[in-house]
């Protein structure tokens, strides 16, 4: 029940997201592009929600010489297994073709440079 209920509620979140399209999208800044495209019903930049905390995903992977291609991958095609103990076993939805390849690297791009303090 609990799985299929969350499907249901991710479903009415994406479709109930203003669509903007991805000139409207260029100009955001990366939080409020992370806000306008659903990020934040699932993620949050200092407490975890249902998936890890942005802050705590940077923190992860300081120093990984391949964790943008990962995480760029993971967003793109969603993914299970990474963070299990913090979302108990919910998976990362896929984003792509909702947000372009430049979208998603810009919010990656983001997310690593919080632990560093760059908001």
């Amino acid at each position: 029940m609990t799985t299929r209920w969350i499907g249901i509620s991710l479903g009415l979140l994406i479709s109930a997201a203003p669509a903007l399209d991805a000139q409207e999208r260029a100009s955001l800044p990366p939080a409020e592009l992370a806000k306008q495209t659903g990020c934040f019903e699932c993620h949050n930049v200092d407490d975890k929600v249902v998936g890890p905390a942005f802050a705590d995903i940077a923190a992860r992977y300081k120093g990984d010489a391949k964790a943008r291609e990962r995480l760029i991958e993971i967003v793109k095609k969603g993914g299970k297994g990474n963070w299990t103990r913090v979302s108990r076993g919910v998976p990362m939805p896929p984003y792509s073709p909702r947000l372009n390849d430049e979208e998603i690297s810009r919010l990656v791009n983001w997310i690593l440079g919080l632990e560093s303090g760059k908001q």
